[in-house]
């Protein structure tokens, strides 16, 4: 049984956007053209039997639609005439993807889709229901454990995409999830998607800081954060806790790395540094670097917040005027002491408004009716403007190098087809 209904239209998939250059540049960009077409057929012809429901495959409906005048004959190859219009049903494509989102073929379609085609994207960013579409990209974050680290760079990217757009980082703060069932760190009963993201992408930070230690994963999570972070809106006070949570850490580790590189400078002063010594400095050094643009980063994140949204966010104030001896330390440090300012402006103010009303013997919830109270009179002009926090996911330079190996990797294991694995070769790019 033949999933298209025409043989030109299995050649419209194979021949969609496919060149004819035999340039070394354009055998590489045919490659990984034919390497995403391999994938969209395999998602299109895979599929599974049930005796109940007989052939069964939740892509096939939505990628299947040719708009093809052509009845039979050559294919369009063989004419010499452009291969038929290739047509996509979103909403089917979209109600799939908010199903079957757990497997790597769909997130690699997705990401494909939301990278190269701007009328889905513009489709995806209109639905008023995506929260179907985003719960399943974190639980995918939060099984991270469980899962690939091609299929956790998958569903980051796809979020980061999403949030290069004010109007979904605003929705998500709009949509209110109750009882979150599969997040067991902390049960909560009510929480705006916006939150949600939060609390799984800082989650996935801690996880890779112990477990990958990937500098591109830690990027890509604060890169969404920081795209959404003008526009976080009603934080809930455990999302708040766990930015402020994220900084602590990120400091004890600081704190940690400094303590080890004291001995070696002393030693390095002294002329009697060893070899190992010099090895473990330059390691040591290496981290630092990298640890403190993740500083950085997160200070930047809860300047953007303060200096944006800070009337929408008494929650988060609250939790920085209670932790705020965690950023007393880098006051005077020259790669942080610009952001810190004007955090501590606003640590200042507040702290000034408990002083005049004894703020001392105030119960928790005295406090936060200080905070709205006082925000009433914020002035927004004692910040320092920093420049917008923007970032946009762009490929690597020689994206073929992640992408051809993963998708011949999901054709071999997912396309239902027998692949004698003694004949299966890799040949790297320059061969």
């Amino acid at each position: 049984m033949s999933v298209f209904s025409t043989s030109a239209g299995l050649w419209a998939v194979l021949t969609l956007g496919y060149g004819a250059r035999g340039d070394a540049e354009g055998i590489k960009e045919d490659t990984a053209i034919l390497a995403n077409q391999s994938l969209l057929l395999v998602l299109v012809l895979t599929h599974h039997f049930t005796q109940e429901k007989g052939l069964r495959n939740p892509y096939r409906k939505a990628l299947s639609t040719f708009a093809n005048s052509q009845d039979g004959g050559l294919p369009s190859h063989m004419t010499g005439q452009p291969p038929p219009p290739f047509k996509i049903n979103f909403t089917n494509l979209y109600e799939a993807f908010c199903n079957h989102l757990s497997d790597d073929q769909s997130t690699l379609l997705l990401y494909s889709l939301l990278h190269q085609n701007i009328n889905f994207r513009t489709f995806i960013l209109a639905r008023t229901n995506i929260d179907l579409l985003i719960i399943p990209l974190l639980r995918i974050l939060y099984d991270a454990q469980e899962k690939n680290s091609h299929h956790i760079y998958m569903a980051l990217i796809v979020l980061l995409i999403l949030s290069e757009d004010d109007t979904f980082n605003k929705c998500v703060h709009e949509l209110m999830l109750k009882h979150v069932t599969w997040y067991t760190e902390r049960a909560i009963s009510e929480i705006t998607l916006g939150g949600l993201i939060v609390l799984v992408v800082i989650r996935t930070i801690q996880f890779n800081m112990t477990r990958m230690r990937d500098k591109y994963l830690h990027t890509n999570c604060l890169a969404a954060l920081a795209n959404m972070s003008s526009q976080f809106h009603s934080l809930h006070p455990y999302v708040s806790q766990r930015i402020v949570s994220l900084f602590e850490l990120l400091i004890k580790k600081h704190d940690k790395i400094v303590a080890q590189l004291r001995p070696i400078a002393a030693a390095q002063r002294e002329g009697t540094l060893t070899q190992d010594q010099e090895l473990e400095q330059q390691d040591l050094l290496s981290d630092l670097a990298v640890l403190e643009e993740v500083v950085r980063m997160v200070l930047e994140i809860i300047n953007s917040c303060l200096s944006n949204t800070l009337a929408h966010n008494p929650h988060f104030v609250y939790t920085l005027l209670y932790k705020q001896e965690l950023f007393a330390g880098f006051k005077t440090h020259p790669k942080f002491q610009d952001i810190i300012q004007n955090i501590d402006t606003v640590l200042t103010y507040f702290s000034n408004r408990f002083d005049q009303h004894h703020g001392d013997n105030m119960t928790d919830g005295q406090v936060l009716d200080l905070i709205k109270q006082s925000m009433l009179q914020w002035p927004r002009d004692r910040l320092r403007k920093f420049p917008e926090l923007k970032f946009k996911y762009v490929e690597e330079e020689q994206p073929e190098e992640f992408f051809i190996p993963y998708v011949w990797t999901l054709c071999y294991h997912s396309s239902s087809l027998y692949w004698d694995p003694d004949r299966v070769e890799l040949f790297s790019l320059s061969s």
